[in-house]
């Protein structure tokens, strides 16, 4: 019933006629509107919708602003639904849902999901993106007639939770009989009240606004082009002290002024934190030219809300030389830096832009920078291109790439190793790696810093003992760095659920409530394991939660 009203709403609100040309329609900001999203849901360009609304400021759009949008009232219709095969069933993904919460909530595992939707990335799930579950049918809906489910995020509270949805904490409770207010958990699926909308209560020439976080009657009245004592007039008995987080109020609609600008400038609205000084360095022109076209302005009181004009400048034709392209200056720009950003020097860029000041490059300020054509391919056959970074030197480069220093220098004569610079390129060797020298239920590990075998041994769920008995002659008091050495392979205990990895932090009780399970069962499902001594690196038996 929420999503037919609201489409109602939708409609009604596009229907109007707000001295829209012929082949438009008037079309009313809402929170969230963009230019971008309104050419995008009507199937016209933002430049189209510009040009219906000259004056238009696509960076501050007000809620309630009316505007033009070109052609039908009928938006682009939505993608066909998701087919999934048999056994399966579409769901459309929700704020907070992760594959492992519906694989649990569904009584089926993530890599199943996976299966059934080839490419889905598990740690990039979009809201409202359809994807198959495996299911014969989808659960029935487990919530009454006149509710509907909602699954607990991180942070919920009933309290919020019943002022997010305009219900109280007691009808949540009534809906969920035996719910525990104060042991709310992530993913637990409760029910929810739903709230009929009252009908459209507010008078001819105003429009419904309903109350945000951090709202206030003054900040509205100045968002909206009004005043308090308005707002207050068609909302009789509104305490101004005391506005709800979901408080519906009405708001009067304003006619906005005939355009005032002269040819030549658009209007702005000042937002907090401008200045005349700040808008004549954004829009490229000048506080003397600005202060031209609104006479009377009075820089030193500038109001949130005021409308002034500012000049249009048509940018100058491109004026960098061929071999070279434009580049605007930003904060914290040099020409060091820019020299070696675009692997030119700070000689060549002064060249092509003759009176530069390198020491007083100004935001905004337009530059020409030389062009570099890149060499031909330098690297002998068997060795491959590499762009020097901040912080490499030979030795740790070759450590990186499985060679030695001596061997990078051979194929870069002439490389200074004491000198390397940011954006160099030199070859680097490719070594072919060994063929798999471990035996089979082992697998091949690289030496980094820090690694001794009783820190491996850990992390892998093995012994010392273990791994030297597959790698004879290893001296486990000299482990070298890029050294290749077997680890025998750790046989997890058989799982009727899933297997997860301990890590720096972990103990028994708090990986049982992060999965929802209870410690008795975690600990059944893995025998012989001591509660009191977790490995980081050891794998457990996460049993399946218990209806």
């Amino acid at each position: 019933m929420k999503e037919r009203w609201l489409l109602m709403y939708d409609y009604n609100e596009l229907s109007g006629n707000c001295n829209c040309p012929s082949g438009s329609f008037s079309y009313t900001i809402k929170s969230g509107d963009t230019l971008y999203l309104l050419a995008k849901r009507y199937n016209t360009t933002v430049e189209a919708i510009k040009k219906l609304n000259p004056g238009i400021n696509p960076n501050n759009l007000q809620i309630g602003q009316k505007i033009c949008i070109p052609g039908s009232t009928t938006p682009t219709p939505p993608p066909p639904p998701t087919r999934c095969p048999s056994g399966s069933f579409a769901y459309t993904i929700k704020s907070g849902d992760t594959l492992y919460l519906l694989a649990i909530r569904y009584n089926t595992t993530v890599e199943a999901i996976m299966r059934l939707n080839p490419g889905i990335d598990p740690m990039n799930l979009q809201i409202g993106q359809v994807i198959c579950i495996p299911s014969s049918t989808p659960p029935p809906t487990r919530c009454p007639s006149g509710t509907f489910e909602y699954t607990i995020k991180a942070g919920d509270t009933l309290f919020e939770l019943a002022n997010r949805f305009n219900t109280t904490v007691q009808a949540i409770m009534a809906v969920n009989p035996g719910i525990d207010p104060n042991n709310l958990r992530v993913g637990q699926v409760i029910c929810i009240p739903e709230v009929t909308p009252p009908p459209t209560r507010c008078p001819s020439g105003t429009f419904e606004y309903t109350i945000r976080a951090g709202d206030t009657l003054f900040e509205l009245a100045n968002r909206f082009n009004t005043t308090v004592q308005a707002i207050m007039a068609v909302n009789p008995g509104i305490d101004p002290s005391n506005l709800r987080v979901g408080q519906v109020i009405c708001i009067p609609e304003v006619t906005p002024p005939p355009m005032r600008c002269p040819m030549g400038t658009f209007e702005y609205t000042i937002r907090a934190g401008d200045t005349l000084f700040e808008l004549a360095m954004r829009f490229n022109t000048t506080v003397q030219a600005i202060m031209a076209v609104n006479p009377g302005i009075d820089p030193s009181n500038l109001r949130v809300g005021q409308v002034i004009c500012i000049p249009e400048v048509t940018p100058p034709p491109t004026r960098c030389p061929m071999g070279t392209f434009e580049y605007t200056i930003r904060a914290g720009d040099t020409l060091f830096g820019l020299a070696n950003r675009f692997n030119t020097t700070v000689q060549a860029i002064m060249a092509v832009n003759p009176g530069i000041d390198p020491n007083n490059l100004r935001v905004g300020q337009i530059i020409c920078i030389p062009e570099v054509t890149p060499p031909p391919m330098r690297c002998p056959m068997g060795t491959f291109e590499y762009t020097i970074r901040a912080g490499d030197t030979l030795f740790g480069l070759a450590n990186r790439f499985n060679t030695t220093a001596q061997a990078i220098m051979a194929v870069n004569p002439g490389i200074d190793p004491n000198n390397l610079r940011v954006g160099q390129i030199i070859c680097i060797p490719e070594v072919t790696p060994p063929p798999t020298r471990c035996p089979s239920g082992s697998f091949e590990y690289t030496v980094r810093a820090g690694d001794t075998l009783y820190e491996l041994a850990k992390r892998f769920n093995t012994t010392v003992e273990a791994i030297m008995s597959i790698n004879m002659g290893l001296d486990p008091c000299n482990l070298k760095i890029g050294q290749v050495i077997c680890i025998p392979k750790a046989m997890p205990p058989e799982c009727d659920g899933m297997y997860y990895v301990v890590r720096a932090g972990d103990t028994l009780y708090s990986i049982a409530n992060m999965f929802n399970v209870s410690l008795a069962d975690l600990m059944a499902a893995n025998p012989g394991v001591d509660p009191n001594n977790l490995r980081v690196g050891q794998m457990l038996c996460i049993p399946k939660p218990k209806c």
